[in-house]
């Protein structure tokens, strides 16, 4: 009778989690629907339907949809994705609620490396007008380029110092924490050395915003995030594993340190080409994984996937927010992830301990 009772139990837990990616996926579906009709170009949904089914290919709102919206949605959807997968995978490998790539210090990694090119290689300017002034990065790929490697430079030197002292979890948390005032402290230096284009053009691009991206630097993202959540989701018993600790996770017959640090290798190098296109978006990777932790626990084999579902949810969501809420003006989707990622996350503090 109680093993019946503990099947029953398994069962309503596997059903509960189902219904929740479900409902996550039928979210997302309705968003993408809404994220492509609204906007300046307001379009109805027989125009969207048609435009998707690839007719009226001359009219403006095939532009509208295929070189502009598109690239934008699909972006927002796919960074948030992989923004989260490498938060939650990170939490697990470090067996700590604060793990993050940004905890880790590889955005404040980038944002420096993107300062390097937009103060002293002359990637940004300005341009300006009797009506209005603004910021062009007239070569996007120079500062993609400066910000990925400097994303490497952090995440070699993390694995480096854990590999010294054994992958301990303490150690790559203290020395992402380090990296990332050493990198901030060297964006401000360059900073205060700029004239007032080059650091209008580095706090732009600080800001975030998946409308940088087109259809070429969505391939790049895609290529980089398509394996590594495939990966995580093939390696998630041995996450699951590691969360019980090393001597568990060792009797089990884990490699604990080579699972750790190409876990960590991995979540960073997602990170960085994420963050070296669209610039910093702050919390998604820190907080998604603690909300879907809420409703269906911390089995990686379900928390992982539907991680990345919500996490390309909640982007889009705030990308499509920034696009309308003041409209025309189009707010950096970075500022509102901040926004709603800082409150959300002190709630989850304060109220959710018994989950993780």
């Amino acid at each position: 009778m109680e093993n019946r009772t503990v099947l029953e139990q398994y069962h309503k837990n596997i059903y509960l989690k189902l219904v929740f990616g479900a409902v996550v996926a039928a979210l997302l579906t309705a968003a993408i629907l809404y994220a492509i009709a609204v906007g300046s170009y307001r379009l109805t949904v027989a125009e969207v339907v048609n435009i998707l089914l690839m007719r009226d290919l001359d009219s403006t709102a095939h532009h509208v949809i295929w070189n502009i919206r598109l690239p934008r949605i699909l972006t927002a959807i796919i960074s948030g994705a992989g923004l989260s997968i490498a938060g939650a995978a990170m939490q697990s490998i470090l067996r700590n609620p604060l793990g993050s790539p940004f905890t880790l210090g590889i955005s404040s990694a980038a944002a420096f490396g993107a300062a390097v090119a937009l103060g002293f290689l002359g990637a940004g300017t300005m341009t300006s007008s009797a009506a209005e002034a603004s910021i062009i990065i007239n070569n996007p790929y120079l500062v993609t380029i400066c910000a990925f490697a400097s994303s490497l430079v952090a995440t070699a030197v993390i694995l480096i110092l854990a590999q010294l002292k054994g992958a301990t979890p303490e150690t790559m948390i203290l020395t992402g924490v380090a990296l990332g005032s050493l990198f901030t402290a060297g964006t401000t230096f360059i900073q205060y050395f700029s004239d007032q284009v080059r650091i209008a053009a580095i706090v732009f691009w600080t800001f975030g915003d998946v409308g940088k991206a087109g259809w070429n630097d969505l391939a790049v993202i895609s290529a980089v995030t398509f394996p590594a959540v495939v990966y995580f989701i093939i390696n998630s018993w041995n996450y699951n594993t590691l969360k019980a600790g090393d001597e568990t996770a060792k009797s089990l017959g884990v490699n604990v340190e080579r699972t750790r640090v190409i876990g960590m290798l991995l979540s960073s190098l997602l990170t960085a080409v994420i963050v070296s296109f669209i610039g910093i978006i702050g919390f998604v990777g820190l907080v998604i994984p603690h909300i879907v932790r809420r409703f269906i626990g911390g089995n990686e084999t379900y928390l992982l996937p539907l991680s990345a579902i919500t996490g390309g949810l909640l982007l889009l969501g705030a990308d499509t927010l920034a696009r309308t809420v003041i409209a025309p003006v189009v707010l950096p989707v970075g500022i509102l992830t901040s926004f709603m990622g800082a409150p959300l996350f002190i709630y989850l503090v304060v109220k959710g301990r018994g989950y993780w």
